[in-house]
């Protein structure tokens, strides 16, 4: 009888929603916010968590768009966990903290504005958000969004229905 040192994984059953854990590096370019939300869509979906795609996808496009867009690094990151019924998204960039508190505050201020969209889909959501400075080594910013996975079904729930719209002569 062969004997094989090689582990086969034997369970080949879908994700569950509490094994979502996935992080992409991603070019800081304009193309990035439309590939991580599409990612994002294809994550939630396998891990059957369908009711979190709208205020996900938005959170993450803005997240990415605004560290593409603060960073002087070639790349951002982006995390994306499941854990205890929330949806956590984290957006790395490499922007460090100013150390002239006016430049500080200044840079700040742009940044809480330019994400002003996410604020309102969180709240909206019932979770939190905010930025700071990364704790990992390299430095640079950490922003995030935690989404309760109730908050987000009631948000979506609260959407208006699409507009139809018709050409009349």
């Amino acid at each position: 009888m062969p004997i094989s040192l090689c582990t086969v994984r034997g369970d080949h059953s879908a994700p569950a929603p509490e094994s979502l854990a996935y992080s992409l590096t991603l070019p800081a370019a304009f193309s990035s916010p439309a590939i991580a939300r599409a990612a994002t869509r294809t994550v939630l979906v396998m891990h059957g968590l369908g009711t979190l795609i709208d205020p996900a996808e938005q959170s993450v496009g803005e997240l990415v768009a605004v560290a593409c867009q603060f960073t002087p690094a070639s790349e951002v990151y982006l995390s994306l966990r499941h854990r205890d019924d929330t949806l956590r998204v984290i957006a790395y960039d490499g922007h460090p903290r100013h150390t002239n508190p006016h430049l500080a505050a200044a840079c700040d201020a742009r940044r809480r504005a330019s994400l002003r969209l996410l604020g309102c889909v969180v709240r909206a959501c019932g979770g939190d958000w905010g930025f700071g400075e990364a704790r990992e080594p390299g430095g640079g910013t950490r922003m995030w969004a935690v989404l309760p996975c109730g908050g987000a079904s009631a948000w979506a729930g609260d959407l208006p229905e699409p507009v139809s719209m018709s050409m009349s002569a």
